[in-house]
């Protein structure tokens, strides 16, 4: 990819895509979310990338079997890497841009792959000739440009896979908004359209994952007032993204003195 990037869809390697390779810097769904939340949050990870992290390595594995297409998976034959011998080998494995795995881990990711295989609906939305994995896209939008990252992107609807602790329903809301999917949905959404490659409204399914046996699967789409609640938190995301730009200021949650409350359901208890 050249210094001048053209706004359109991109089949380029993982690494490139999160190096950001748009010059003078893009906003992705994960740092939206950050922005929505805190932006001294966002600055301070932006200056200071974090290292590898075994759930971040597991998610991404289980993506690249699932998907069929991500970093290389060596498995690592030793129980406990605590050995220099182990920890030089891990390194370097990561240092070559695979992800090290030990043998139960990686065992597990297979028999979550088949789990999800079993499952109609999910085993339909992500069929090998349906689409493609890891698709990337640039767009500008005003005065900020925007990068996304597609799991799987068809012609009718974008698919993305998130492996969770739990898919009862009741637990997903939760961690569709305390891990900011609803924003990911709305950017995801509005890069599609602009770049033309799905119409306003098309579909976007998330496929949960359970991490533990039997590796539980739910097919989900996010209801209107969940599709409004991205927007409005990418809204106020860009906001803070674009007056942090211009004048050096990374609020934290609050500048002020505040009052803290119970919790509603607590409150309750003595209404």
């Amino acid at each position: 990819m050249t210094a001048e990037i053209e706004p359109g869809l991109y089949d380029i390697p993982a690494d490139l895509y999160h190096s950001d390779p748009v010059p003078g810097g893009s906003l992705s769904s994960s740092g939206a979310k950050l922005l929505a939340d805190c932006p001294a949050r966002y600055k301070w990870q932006l200056d200071n990338p974090q290292p590898h992290r075994p759930a971040f390595e597991f998610g991404t594995a289980a993506h690249t079997v699932v998907l069929g297409d991500g970093p290389e998976l060596v498995v690592v034959d030793a129980d406990l890497w605590n050995t220099n011998e182990i920890k030089a080998k891990v390194a370097a494995i990561r240092e070559g841009g695979g992800i090290p795995l030990k043998q139960g881990d990686y065992q597990r990711i297979c028999d979550m792959a088949e789990a999800l295989a079993a499952n109609a609906e999910a085993a339909e939305i992500l069929a090998p000739d349906s689409g493609a994995a890891e698709q990337s896209i640039f767009w500008p939008d005003g005065q900020v440009w925007w990068r996304s990252r597609f799991d799987w992107l068809r012609p009718d609807l974008i698919a993305d896979y998130k492996t969770t602790q739990s898919v009862r329903p009741d637990k997903l809301e939760r961690t569709v908004y305390e891990y900011g999917y609803h924003i990911q949905e709305h950017i995801y959404r509005r890069g599609a359209y602009e770049l033309g490659l799905l119409p306003d409204g098309a579909a976007f399914k998330f496929i949960f994952q359970e991490k533990q046996p039997p590796y539980l699967v739910q097919v989900a789409e996010l209801d209107p007032v969940a599709r409004y609640a991205g927007q409005r938190d990418t809204h106020r995301a860009v906001g803070h993204y674009l007056h942090g730009r211009e004048t050096g200021q990374w609020p934290a949650y609050s500048e002020h003195s505040t009052v803290v409350s119970l919790p509603p359901y607590i409150e309750r208890q003595y209404s």
